[in-house]
């Protein structure tokens, strides 16, 4: 199979979770930001930038593991099952970047991004959260194979720091993995900090998904049960 053919395929199967609800939430903020007119329409966009698209990401990314109707097919092929996995994974996060650059483009254009974030540091307001909740999916779909059950964790997390932002914000340690900082930070030279926390923690629970996936044995069991 040719790579374009392939990767034409894994967008495919990825599924209609992991490619419409960036795009469809996206749309409906941009909507909103319009509709509220004002000085509040950048403020809405950056809240989509980092709090709604990332959360799309993340519940995309948790539908992936525990679709395919016949994993033992999946595990006799060359290609392991957990790479196929990976590049849906990939192809999920990309979709959803892509969007992102698309809004965060929009916020510099029109000052919306704030000062202190150029063309390239500005980027982390969307990638920090999105690869770490997308981690997180990754890894609950591994651990629990369910989509709803891996979807349910991210979604829950996501609520749990925007309800109860002070449960990260209160010590410095937990600081650096709050999702909002950009948002809802309370300690804005802790930006830094935190952004590249999320990313090297989100790269551990993808690489935590990647072994549980690599136990052929318990793929098995579970597709028995």
């Amino acid at each position: 199979m040719r790579p374009t053919d392939l990767w034409r395929y894994e967008v495919r199967r990825a599924g209609w979770a992991a490619l419409l609800t960036p795009p469809v939430a996206t749309a409906a903020l941009l909507l909103l930001a319009l509709l509220d007119g004002g000085d509040d329409t950048d403020r809405t966009l950056l809240a989509a930038l980092e709090m709604v698209l990332p959360l799309a990401a993340g519940v995309g990314a948790a539908s992936l593991v525990g679709r395919d109707p016949a994993v033992e097919l999946q595990l006799t092929v060359p290609t392991s099952y957990r790479s196929t996995l990976l590049r849906r994974l990939a192809v999920t996060l990309g979709w959803a970047a892509l969007l992102a650059v698309l809004v965060a483009g929009i916020l510099l254009a029109t000052g919306g991004m704030p000062q202190e974030r150029g063309a390239l540091s500005g980027q982390l307001v969307w990638l920090a959260p999105t690869v770490w909740l997308g981690g997180l999916g990754f890894l609950a779909g591994a651990a629990f194979r369910s989509p709803a059950a891996a979807g349910g964790l991210v979604t829950t997390w996501w609520i749990v720091q925007q309800v109860f932002p002070g449960l990260l914000q209160g010590r410095d340690w937990s600081r650096t993995l709050y999702l909002f900082e950009t948002t809802r930070g309370a300690v804005p030279e802790g930006w830094a900090a935190n952004r590249l926390t999320l990313v090297a923690t989100a790269l551990v629970l993808a690489g935590l998904g990647w072994a549980l996936l690599g136990r052929a044995e318990r793929l098995l069991r579970e597709e028995a049960e």
